[in-house]
């Protein structure tokens, strides 16, 4: 265990980006897992986009959530995503992964693959243990594919399954706003691709699909988020092979 690092007297930070939408992150967590949260609001109840590592309690520590009723979302079943999604009633995911939220294990949620004593820069209590890191078990009450619709009363999102960075990799399309949430499927960073066989070979298929939507704006499951000229160079790239697998900043341990 790392003794030397400081414990966080505050966990989370919020970004409000306006649209009734605002960005929860943990900025104590490594760049590399640091997984953006995305809360909208709606009229009768509010959206919860992937919940971050789960480490410290995020329905208590962002009061916002606790106003009205929440779905809560997982884009996919990778650790840095869903870790805190067993604070919520309502959960939402694709089948693909259904047996992950139900049961997670280090090597299914990846953590064995990527969190590491380094992954903190601070420490979420006095004595927490990276090495000791476990996903609770979360299981779906809704599962969710293509063309499914999320009603918050007066936004309706529309599911689209985006596999490639993994098997159930699910985003979230506005098409009144062109607003689109991509999870780890798009984001201003280098892709990670390499995660089961295949993998590659899906994701092609999912940055083909990508470029044809209207989008106004992509909100990632990392990194800022950008409008539709950044999206298509960033598809661009990915199929020139400048953006495929492994990630800067990635850890060291």
């Amino acid at each position: 265990m790392n003794t030397a690092l400081e414990v966080a007297d505050r966990w989370f930070e919020v970004d409000s980006l306006g649209e009734n939408i605002s960005l929860i992150f943990e900025p104590h967590v490594d760049e590399f897992i640091r997984c953006n949260i995305w809360h909208v609001r709606g009229r009768d109840r509010d959206l919860l986009i992937d919940t971050g590592l789960g480490v410290r309690t995020l329905r208590t520590e962002i009061p916002r959530l606790s106003e009205r009723p929440v779905v809560c979302l997982a884009t996919h079943c990778h650790f840095d995503h869903w870790g805190g999604h067993y604070e919520f009633e309502e959960r939402l995911g694709h089948p693909l992964e259904a047996e992950v939220y139900a049961a997670p294990t280090g090597r299914t949620t990846l953590a064995d693959r990527y969190l590491s004593e380094q992954s903190f820069i601070r420490l979420p209590h006095a004595g927490y243990e990276p090495e000791r890191y476990t996903v609770r078990a979360a299981p779906l009450t809704r599962r969710v594919d293509e063309g499914d619709l999320i009603d918050l009363g007066d936004r309706v999102f529309s599911v689209i399954h985006l596999p490639g960075h993994s098997p159930g990799q699910i985003g979230l399309w506005e098409k009144a706003t062109g607003i689109l949430f991509t999870g780890d499927a798009l984001y201003d960073g280098t892709l990670i691709d390499d995660n089961y066989v295949k993998g590659p070979e899906e994701y092609l298929k999912t940055m083909n699909r990508l470029r044809q939507f209207p989008v106004n704006i992509v909100h990632g499951g990392h990194c800022p988020s950008f409008g539709r000229t950044r999206m298509i160079e960033l598809i661009e790239d990915y199929l020139a092979g400048k953006r495929a697998a492994g990630c800067p900043g990635e850890p060291s341990a």
